[in-house]
């Protein structure tokens, strides 16, 4: 019994610590982190938010990691600067996204990146972050259209594929305008030979 009373007023003392160390963060240091928030919010392609809760520390370090080799920046984020960032940028439709421990994975290249790399992430490594929400411009994502989001193709392949598309009838065209001149060609070469020949 002791060791449960022990261990709340242990956690009640690190919440109670958080809230006084949030109080210190002066108003300089707040309104630089909002605009840094409103800054990636703005330049991003795509953002996942996702709840880390229960993740320890490590496991947060190896995410971000994994991350970064995919070009995407991985940001804890406190929800009070999160919703004034949001506010800020015209994305109030995220507001009600920042409920709980939430960190951001910012997408600047691949759109499909931050989603598949989160998810190739929880697979492989069993843990239990969990996708909240994100946005993609001015839409909000559910949790269902981020996992489509992932297996989307690279952007490289996407292109590759319209380019192959295009140049397709383009090819077929050339072909049936060369089809009467080549038959033209095999009839004069035919003519010739019987010519020499005979």
């Amino acid at each position: 019994r002791g060791g449960k009373r022990g261990e709340a007023s242990s956690k009640l003392l690190n919440g109670l610590e958080a809230t006084r160390r949030w109080q210190r963060m002066s108003r300089e240091k707040k309104a630089k982190i909002v605009s840094e928030l409103e800054e990636a919010i703005i330049s991003c392609n795509v953002a996942v938010l996702t709840d880390y809760r229960g993740m320890s520390a490590s496991e947060l370090t190896g995410l971000r990691r994994k991350l970064r080799e995919s070009c995407v920046e991985y940001r804890v984020v406190k929800n009070t600067l999160a919703r004034l960032a949001a506010k800020g940028t015209g994305k109030d439709f995220l507001i009600d996204s920042f409920d709980g421990p939430i960190a951001i994975a910012f997408g600047y290249d691949d759109i499909a990146g931050p989603a598949k790399a989160l998810l190739d992430y929880v697979r492989s490594s069993k843990s239990i972050l969990s996708i909240k929400s994100g946005f993609l411009g001015d839409r909000l994502l559910t949790p269902g259209e981020i996992t489509v989001l992932s297996k989307l193709q690279p952007r490289e392949v996407l292109l590759s594929q319209i380019l192959a598309g295009m140049q397709n009838p383009i090819i077929s065209l050339l072909r049936c305008l060369n089809s009467p001149l080549r038959g033209f060609m095999e009839v004069i070469h035919a003519r010739i030979k019987q010519l020499e020949g005979g």
